[in-house]
């Protein structure tokens, strides 16, 4: 039965790579990495079939973009953080027919999404690091989105999102969909980030994560799809949290109701504030109606 059976928020900070690995930081990340392995667990408790990435690590200057291969294999390093995540091997199946199926839906909603099949567009760490953690079944197939669409708007994500839901409950797979980013992202400064690694940059965004997550657990979502244009700017939202709208997009924006339950609790890493949070889904029949509604907040 085609259904979206499971959302959530996930972090993907690489230090949980070294966390996992012999030395000084081992276990420095534990709350992360077990939260994630959580995730995995109800991910296939849930019964999902394919995995969605809404990566913040992708950034495109021009249109949306889904990853429709029908393999993954490769070895990741990260040039942004080659001494944390290096030679990280990744084996993955595809689902290209969803993917494809997802791009049309959006562009037929008006934003303009490609997906793709190339054998040498990669993955990347905001999809890898998860599912690494995840330990997911090998039969569960995964599609990467492009979470950060630089010049695009909160509410054409929203709209993308709303999109890939629909698509997903056509599709014939049941589907996990995963926004991969932080919540505020200001990383301290270059002098001293190597040594602050778990106090925030700024307290006022943690101030304003921290109120934006008592709205998500009192399912105050009307507050928050209101404030999260002004939010995401204000606290440096990771990939302008364009992974977050199109989470919230898929659910009901908005209209959704259903309060969150933190599988990993707030927590700063390098200056940013990170959380893991599960997101019921409430039934298409009624979040359809109002899901490609017009929002009146954009960025």
């Amino acid at each position: 039965m085609s259904q979206l059976v499971y959302a959530a928020k996930v972090t993907h900070i690489p230090r949980m790579i070294l966390s996992e690995q012999p030395g000084p930081l081992h276990g420095c990340r534990s709350d992360a990495t077990e939260g994630l392995r959580t995730v995995g667990q109800q991910i296939m408790e849930a019964g999902a079939d394919t995995v969605v990435v809404l990566d913040t690590h992708w950034l495109s200057n021009a249109a949306y973009h889904v990853n429709g291969a029908e393999r993954f294999d490769g070895v990741f390093t990260s040039s942004e953080f080659p001494t944390q995540l290096s030679e990280l091997p990744y084996t993955y199946e595809g689902n290209p027919e969803l993917a494809f199926a997802m791009a049309r839906a959006a562009s037929e909603a008006g934003v303009k999404t490609i997906a793709h099949q190339k054998s040498h567009l990669g993955l990347e760490y905001g999809t890898l690091v998860p599912l690494h953690f995840m330990q997911l079944d090998a039969r569960i197939r995964v599609i990467s989105v492009s979470g950060w669409c630089a010049f695009s708007t909160i509410d054409e994500s929203r709209r993308v999102g709303a999109a890939f839901r629909d698509a997903i409950e056509r599709s014939g797979h049941r589907v996990a969909l995963i926004a991969s980013g932080s919540l505020s992202h200001r990383i301290h400064d270059n002098h001293e980030v190597l040594n602050r690694p778990y106090e925030i940059s700024d307290e006022f965004n943690r101030q304003c994560d921290l109120r934006a997550l008592e709205l998500w657990q009192a399912g105050r979502w009307a507050e928050f799809t209101a404030m999260l244009p002004s939010y995401a700017k204000a606290c440096t939202g990771e990939g302008w949290m364009h992974d977050t709208a199109m989470l919230l997009g898929a659910l009901g924006w908005s209209h959704y109701q259903s309060p969150v339950s933190l599988v990993t609790p707030y927590f700063v890493a390098s200056g940013t504030g990170q959380v893991i949070a599960r997101l019921p889904v409430e039934p298409w029949s009624r979040v359809a109606s109002t899901c490609f509604a017009t929002a009146e907040a954009t960025v």
